[in-house]
């Protein structure tokens, strides 16, 4: 019974396959990282800044204006010690007023720009051990000491005696700076409330 269902099937198929074959090729990859331990990172106040309510009257009308900085406490614990950085990506992207490193804040009405957020790792500790903290924009081919953190690079780790050599960490802690700083009164149409939007995902990354 199931040779008879199968065959007429199979008779079909040899009808329409041709006698002579042509033949093209192209590559296959498998891709993919397993990485030696996770690491979770955190951020005290559950990773807002907020600056409260402002007026016009807290506003420069003919200067940027720097808000007070925020401190969050930053941590990132792995399972075990683990080469990582840290890199960020901002969600507001393409509405940063004052810098392209910086966060943008949003759009107000629609066309205007509210102004930036720039972050900075600051008094980092690793494994109990004061670390500075070292920056690449090439991707971690080169390191120079900064406290920047952003999307423009990768933020690593290095033994404060060790130049420039990021190292493996188990357990990170250190102070997230957040310097938030608005255009001037003049640049901006103020009628109705206008919300600080600013909103950035931190990453750790593993090489």
């Amino acid at each position: 019974m199931i040779h008879r269902t199968l065959a007429p099937v199979f008779m079909a198929l040899m009808a329409v396959i041709p006698q002579a074959f042509a033949s093209s090729a192209t590559d296959l990859r498998i891709t993919g990282l397993i990485t030696p331990s996770a690491c979770m990172p955190n951020l005290s106040s559950g990773g807002v800044v907020d600056h409260g309510k402002l007026t016009v009257k807290d506003l420069d009308p003919q200067l940027p204006t720097r808000l007070e900085t925020v401190n969050l406490q930053l941590e990132v614990t792995c399972e075990a010690e683990t080469l990582f950085t840290l890199t960020t990506v901002d969600n507001r992207s393409g509405t940063s007023a004052i810098h392209s490193a910086s966060h943008g804040l949003g759009r107000v009405n629609d066309d205007q720009m509210l102004g930036s957020v720039a972050f900075n790792v600051l008094d980092a500790v690793a494994d109990n051990v004061p670390v500075r903290t070292l920056l690449s924009s090439n991707g971690g081919a080169d390191w120079r000491p900064s406290t920047y953190l952003g999307h423009a690079g990768l933020t690593a780790f290095a033994a404060a005696d060790n130049l420039n050599v990021p190292i493996a960490v188990k357990v990170l802690t250190a102070r997230l700076s957040a310097f938030t700083t608005l255009v001037k009164a003049t640049d901006l149409t103020l009628v109705d409330e206008m919300p600080i939007d600013g909103h950035a995902t931190l990453q750790v990354k593993y090489w």
